[in-house]
């Protein structure tokens, strides 16, 4: 008899997904018992296990930006008292006056602004430049 030449069966079931979107990472969230009964709520509302409206939620919902630092909170104001200045110089430039402004004080307010610049990204100003 000649052996048995046939194709394997095959395994059957629901075809395999994108390797990169399998979820494989646990995150654990301890809640309240009030918390979770309202979890489930707002889950069956939106025909949702909790654990997939978590996860909607928490990957659709735009966070509040993280908040400013001190230094930048005080550059910043500084930053605008020099805005100032140049706005009121600008106003009366525009309304026909004679506005004389030395160089170097245009110089000075150029690097000041530079080094503000930076300040406000964390990055410190090369002062020998």
């Amino acid at each position: 008899m000649p052996p048995d030449v046939s194709t394997p069966k095959s395994a059957g079931g629901r075809p395999k997904g994108d390797p990169a979107a399998v979820r494989s990472a646990t995150i654990g969230v301890r809640v309240s018992a009030g918390e979770y009964a309202m979890l489930r709520a707002k889950a069956a509302r939106m025909h949702m296990a909790p654990a997939q409206w978590l996860r909607e939620a928490a990957l659709a919902r735009r966070l509040p930006s993280p908040p400013v630092a001190a230094i930048n909170r005080e550059q910043y104001a500084e930053l605008a008292r020099l805005s100032a200045n140049i706005n009121q110089l600008a106003k009366l430039a525009n309304e026909g006056a004679r506005v004389t402004v030395a160089k170097t004080l245009l110089m000075a307010i150029g690097a000041e602004t530079k080094r503000l610049r930076l300040a406000l990204l964390g990055i410190e100003a090369d002062h020998d430049r």
